[in-house]
């Protein structure tokens, strides 16, 4: 089993920078990919950023640029990452920490959740 706390998130102006962490403790060995996703008010869950073991990094298109995901580890967790600069009004979500553990496992986890907000 992984479990995953998500720390960051908040209110912020268009314009603005927020940082968003992720600590994945418990089977962390077999953690391969970890990540973010978002879901806006009335919209599907949609994919972030996600970073593999391997630091290969996958973006949505419309957080190039502008979001920075990283990974780190010690021998208790995996920590996460998501740099978020240039934030958009159209970057408003809760955002999801993603965890998913390798073959022969195949098991997904999600964080609880962190509502990001960017108004002025």
């Amino acid at each position: 089993q992984v479990q995953l706390v998500e720390s960051g998130g908040g209110l912020v102006q268009p314009g603005g920078s927020l940082r968003l962490s992720c600590a994945a403790s418990g089977s962390i060995f077999s953690i391969d990919i970890m990540g973010w996703y978002r879901q806006a008010p009335g919209k599907q869950r949609e994919l972030v950023a996600t970073i593999t073991s391997g630091s290969r990094m996958n973006y949505a298109d419309s957080v190039k640029g502008r979001f920075t995901v990283s990974r780190d580890r010690d021998n208790a967790k995996v920590t996460v990452d998501l740099r978020m600069n240039s934030l958009k009004p159209e970057d408003t979500a809760v955002y999801y920490c993603y965890a998913y553990r390798g073959l022969p496992y195949g098991n997904v986890y999600w964080g609880q959740g962190t509502q990001v907000a960017v108004s002025s």
